[in-house]
């Protein structure tokens, strides 16, 4: 059981995975927080928790995996759990609504078609980018949106697709230090189709779409704090360029592959954090300015 649990990954979830979900929690309008951080859980542990662990079934791999330097041996019914985590998540989902137990569906279906050899999406550069764009960016904004109690507007326009892009922008990233197993293993990954070249003209243009998309969604209705989130996530762009362009492709920069994954993701979720304390609690709201000064 360590083994499998280890394969779920979960400081990947909570640090890199979480920002779209936490997106959607800030765009919410007097968000019901009971449900909100209840399904929290759901999308971060049952869901991704669970495909996390379904894809690394059907990767086998013995060498560094995103969030994981050693992986342990998978066995069968280690997928089989992972499925049955997705669908109790899935039939939790239903106690939400249609909308939301449908847009978590779509989730598990798209994690499915990424993994499973019958599809193996993972296995395309195009496919690849659309199942984990729409899985971990879009459909986590509205999960967070949703079970926060609020409906889609505008801002959504911006900010579902501005997630994909953060997120996705990443993704081939981690890919450069695990192209021979890819190779291997017979995946034509982002990584291996364009090589580094690809990878960081993909970045650069990626990284600062969701960032504009993002702001402009913020700017809907807090001018500062999309101020704020340009200026710090450019700051954020420039170190992430000048690391990216120093990557040359082997296994031995793995180290440096998650550092830079980590920083981008956990810098964004904290500033959603610090931002949904600021908005919309009053006890935030005093924490935050005694913070400040």
């Amino acid at each position: 059981m360590i083994r499998f649990l280890l394969h779920l990954r979960l400081h990947y979830q909570l640090f890199i995975l979480s920002g779209g979900y936490l997106l959607g929690g800030l765009l919410a309008d007097q968000p019901d927080w009971h449900t909100y951080w209840l399904q929290f859980i759901n999308v971060h542990l049952l869901l991704f928790g669970g495909a996390t662990a379904f894809n690394s079934y059907w990767d086998k791999d013995e060498g560094p995996i995103g969030g994981l330097k050693n992986p342990p041996k998978m066995d069968r019914w280690m997928r089989d759990l992972s499925l049955l985590m997705q669908f109790a998540g899935l039939a939790w989902a239903l106690t939400i609504g249609w909308l939301y137990s449908a847009v978590y569906a779509l989730s598990v279906c798209l994690f499915w078609l990424y993994s499973t050899p019958v599809a193996r999406w993972k296995g395309d550069p195009l496919l690849s980018l659309l199942a984990i764009g729409i899985s971990t960016g879009t459909n986590s904004l509205l999960l967070g949106v949703m079970a926060a109690g609020s409906e889609w507007t505008l801002q959504l326009l911006f900010a579902a697709p501005g997630a994909a892009f953060i997120i996705l922008s990443l993704y081939p990233v981690s890919q450069i230090y695990q192209l021979q197993s890819d190779r291997e293993r017979g995946d034509m990954t982002f990584a291996l189709k364009y090589g580094l070249a690809g990878v960081r003209r993909f970045f650069s243009f990626s990284f600062i779409l969701g960032l504009v998309l993002i702001s402009t969604a913020l700017a809907l209705e807090f001018r500062v704090l999309a101020g704020l989130f340009l200026i710090l996530g450019g700051l954020v762009w420039v170190l992430l360029i000048i690391w990216i362009y120093g990557l040359e492709g082997k296994e031995e920069e793995y180290r440096i592959v998650m550092k830079i994954k980590f920083i981008t993701s956990f810098s964004f979720t904290a500033f959603i954090v610090i931002s949904i304390l600021y908005i919309h609690t009053p006890d935030g709201i005093e924490w935050l300015n005694s913070l400040l000064f």
